[in-house]
Parts: C-alpha cells; structure tokens; sequence
C-alpha cells in the first residue's frame, strides 16, 4: 500500500493542493482556475467583511468551496447567493468545521474567543490569521501581542492549528483593485512553522491574484506588523523583499 493512501481523504486535498499550488505558479491565471477546480478546497472564513468577504469571492472565483460567517449569518445571504453555488453563508461554528482551510478575518481583540469556541472545529486545520492588534481598538492586548510579534501571540491564541501569518498588510481597498492584475502582482508576505501550510496558503494567495513571499517562521511576522515599513502599502514581490531587507 503506498503511504499516501493511508492518509485521510481531506489530508490526501491538502496535499493535492499544496503540490498544486507550486505547479500553477508559472501558468496564466485562466490555466490556473482550470487546474485549481479539479482539486478544490473548503475553505470556512470567520469573519466575511471586508477583507473576509473579498477573499470568499476571489477564491470562489478561483473554484474553491466557501462558507462565510458572522455573529449574523443572515446578513450574509446576498452575498452568498451573488457568489453562486460554490458559496454559503454560516455561524463562526459552521466556517471552523466546514473548512479544510480556515481565514480568520476578525478585529484582533476577538482572536481569544474564537480560539476558545472553535478549538475543536480548528485543531490540526491550516489556519489562515489576517488581524492586526491595534490598542486603540482592542486593549492592552494589542500592546502584548505587538512586544511579541503578531505571529507569536496568534499561535499562542490558536493552539493547534497549523498558522499562516497572512493578507494582514494588504489594504482592504487593494484586494479588489489589485487582484489578478496586469504586470507584476502586488505581494503578500506570510509567516509560518509549517512547511505544507505555507505551501497551500502560497497557492490560495496566488489564486487570489497576488503574489506570496514567504518570510519564515511566525516568529519573523513581527517584520510585517502593523507600525513596520511595509504595513498597509500594496508592494510588488520585489519591493517587498527589499523593504524587509532594509526594514525602510
């Protein structure tokens, strides 16, 4: 028996999807929707404003399964529909167990309660965290999670879940202005201890339309906080890279 088929069937997508997303790197973007729906991946999102909402739609776009979520899924229906039938609209609960790969996408302050509620749902899943702790909205927090580096604070917030530091310096505005744009693609740094998550976080931003830069390990996400040089600016893959290497 070969060891892949021991694997559990959604450990077997994520694998699929991982590989994928290196091989779609070099294609056009239509060749990649093609090759992206013959393995596509749930993905739930807790939280679907403005950040959330706008990734659902580009990677429903993009062939992936999405539920997005809100203390008010109701609210959410519209955009749902407009989606088409690849998306549906959910509690936070429903999100963390629908998805194989998770984005949370919610005001930094709320990222504690979200680990407790959903530990079980979020356990052993890819986990996607695009928040940034601002003390003027959520407390004296925000000051820890900053003096430690974002990426630190979140694991310690989600235990258990394979965490991607990701789409958190990317102005809201520039998701849908930029996505799939001509020339080269705005960038998109991630942090992560995972090595197979980061591959499929790479693949997911690339389906976005952007273009992933992989930083390092979480504790090298305190280079892409917010306050640092590259925070909330769209940069192309190359002035990203040079703006960490000089921190200006």
């Amino acid at each position: 028996m070969h060891a892949n088929d021991t694997l559990k069937p959604s450990r077997r997508r994520l694998l699929l999807a991982a590989g994928l997303g290196l091989a779609l790197a070099g294609l056009p973007f239509p060749a990649r929707v093609a090759k992206a729906q013959s393995a596509s991946l749930r993905i739930g999102i807790i939280g679907a404003g403005r950040i959330g909402g706008t990734l659902g739609e580009l990677w429903t776009r993009a062939g992936h399964e999405v539920l997005l979520s809100s203390r008010h899924p109701e609210q959410l229906k519209d955009l749902a529909q407009r989606l088409g039938p690849k998306a549906r609209a959910g509690t936070p609960k429903e999100a963390a167990a629908f998805g194989e790969v998770i984005l949370i996408a919610v005001p930094y302050g709320a990222l504690p309660q979200v680990g407790r509620d959903y530990a079980a749902e979020l356990k052993g899943k890819v986990v996607l965290d695009t928040g940034n702790p601002f003390p003027s909205r959520d407390g004296d927090m925000a000051n820890e999670a900053r003096s430690k580096g974002t990426g630190v604070a979140s694991a310690e917030f989600l235990p258990g879940v394979r965490l991607v530091r990701a789409f958190n310096t990317i102005p809201h505005y520039a998701l849908k202005s930029e996505a799939h744009r001509k020339g080269e693609r705005v960038a998109v740094p991630l942090a992560g201890d995972d090595a197979e998550a980061l591959r499929i976080a790479s693949r997911l931003v690339q389906e976005a339309g952007f273009e992933p830069v992989v930083v390092g390990p979480l504790s090298r996400a305190k280079e892409f906080d917010a306050g640092t040089a590259v925070f909330g600016k769209a940069l192309t893959a190359q002035e990203l890279r040079r703006a960490l290497e000089t921190g200006s």
